[in-house]
């Protein structure tokens, strides 16, 4: 019951903003419906960390511990990006009818998001995957700006280009399903199947889904969306599609990876570390060059999906379980960043990099948080994302992967000097005014940011018992 209730809530959300007369109820309703949310999530991951899958419908609604992870950071991020735009939205002046359409696109979003790990039959997931780009689209384009429909257009023709090769991959992959002789056509009816599919068979439909559904993930050379959405939707949109949506469709592609194991004489740990280097080493340049900073923290997003690739590749326990906590570090790091992102652009209307300097003495509430937020998504220790690469540097050792390993520890060090650079400049630059004037931010924008630094910091030195069986249940289920 509490899975059905999760995916009804978003949409019950979604129809009431579309209706309400004033725009103003959308907070209230769409606040109120993603805590609940949260609140279903947490008890139903608690109950999988504790060894109880849960199941609502059989072969179409349940969760295990990967799917349970991916959820609760859907959930967790939906609320914290909810309570931000309560204040971020209502400081743009924006009409009643525009934060309709805002809050209702919101709702959809979340949900199309949360079904994405719940739904457990492949083409389900396939057409949910979809959903989160149409509704999506509607919040990238918010703003109504000549910059903000190109990226739209963008994101969208990429991504349904994306769509259609990842569909022939799904169709593949059902053929090789029939050829071993049928059965449930879910993930786990694949992995039962899979010693017995045609290895060609299987190869094909997971290359295809990693370039079609890579495009959503964001990897190289399938990127050049990302920035551009992101430099254009509002700060809160880009959490959830930076922080979140990126991460839920990756979960799509590792859902392949014990597939492919349990068939026989097939391998995808090449392919696996060769997109993710890429994407890892395109992304750390591209930081060094950047002039936007949402572009910045946007090219980071292409980076740590990469480097949960490798260690995807990896392909051991300790890997897996690094590639985990890496997706739990991003997801919270990220939607951290883009909130004091979008802290720095209510302090100084801009978004160039080479405009804002002096940050600290304009809004030390945003310029304290771009600094934590820098430190904390480049890696430095003690944050969750330091823990997790270390994790994965040390597994690759493991394994023997010393070039790999050697070549992601150094573009990692190349994006954090990329990161770092330009955030010292905008928070300790010298201003052009000698007397910059302070700004004050939206209580609710300084009351997500703090929420989401306590989880920020305090991941980073303790892992409460409950999640790190989560984070092995996860780990388990994409090396079984």
């Amino acid at each position: 019951m509490s899975l059905i209730l999760i995916l009804i809530l978003p949409l019950v959300a979604a129809a009431l903003c579309g209706l309400a007369r004033d725009g103003r109820a959308g907070p209230v309703i769409t606040l109120t419906a993603s805590a609940a949310v949260l609140i279903l999530a947490a008890r139903v991951a608690f109950a999988v960390a504790a060894g109880s899958p849960v199941v609502a419908v059989k072969d179409l609604i349940a969760v295990d511990g990967l799917s349970a992870l991916i959820m609760v950071l859907v959930a967790l991020v939906g609320t914290t990006a909810a309570i931000y735009s309560w204040g971020y939205m209502a400081a743009g002046s924006h009409e009643s009818p525009r934060l309709r359409l805002y809050y209702a696109s919101y709702n959809l979003f979340i949900f199309s998001m949360l079904a994405i790990p719940l739904v457990v039959e492949p083409t389900l997931v396939w057409i949910f995957v979809e959903l989160t780009t149409l509704s999506s689209a509607m919040l990238v384009s918010y703003e109504n700006t000549q910059a903000a429909l190109e990226a739209a257009w963008k994101y969208v023709a990429l991504s349904l280009m994306g769509a259609a090769v990842a569909l022939l991959g799904f169709l593949v992959l059902f053929a090789a399903m029939q050829v071993a002789g049928g059965g449930p056509y879910t993930w786990s009816g694949l992995l039962g199947a899979a010693p017995r599919m045609p290895a060609p068979l299987l190869e094909t439909a997971f290359l295809l889904v990693l370039v079609g559904f890579g495009t959503k993930v964001g990897l190289v050379p399938l990127h050049t969306w990302l920035p551009d959405a992101h430099s254009q939707a509002p700060s809160p949109v880009c959490a959830l599609l930076s922080g979140i949506e990126t991460t839920a469709v990756l979960y799509v592609i590792l859902r392949f990876v014990p597939v492919l194991k349990a068939a026989p004489g097939l391998s995808i740990d090449f392919w696996a570390v060769a997109f993710g280097l890429v994407s890892v080493g395109t992304a750390a340049f591209l930081l060094l060059q950047v002039r936007d900073y949402k572009r910045l923290f946007a090219y980071s997003t292409v980076e740590h999906m990469g480097i949960i690739l490798v260690a995807t590749g990896f392909a051991s326990a300790a890997a897996s379980y690094g590639a985990m906590y890496q997706v739990l570090a991003h997801t919270l790091s990220k939607s951290f960043c883009f909130f004091a992102a979008g802290a720095v652009l209510l302090a100084t209307g801009s978004r160039e990099i080479a405009a804002v300097r002096g940050l600290i003495r304009v809004s030390p509430v945003a310029a304290a948080s771009l600094l934590l937020g820098g430190l904390a998504i480049a890696g430095a220790p003690p944050f969750a994302v330091f823990l997790g690469e270390f994790s994965i540097f040390k597994a690759g050792l493991a394994e023997g992967r010393y070039v790999a390993t050697a070549l992601l520890a150094l573009f990692i060090a190349i994006g954090f000097f990329g990161t770092m650079r330009h955030i010292n400049r905008m928070v300790f630059g010298a201003a052009d005014s000698s007397a910059p004037v302070r700004v004050r931010l939206p209580v609710s924008c300084v009351t997500a940011l703090g929420a989401a630094a306590v989880l920020v910091v305090a991941l980073g030195m303790y892992v409460p018992a409950r999640l790190d069986d989560l984070l092995r249940l996860a780990a388990a289920a994409f090396t079984s």
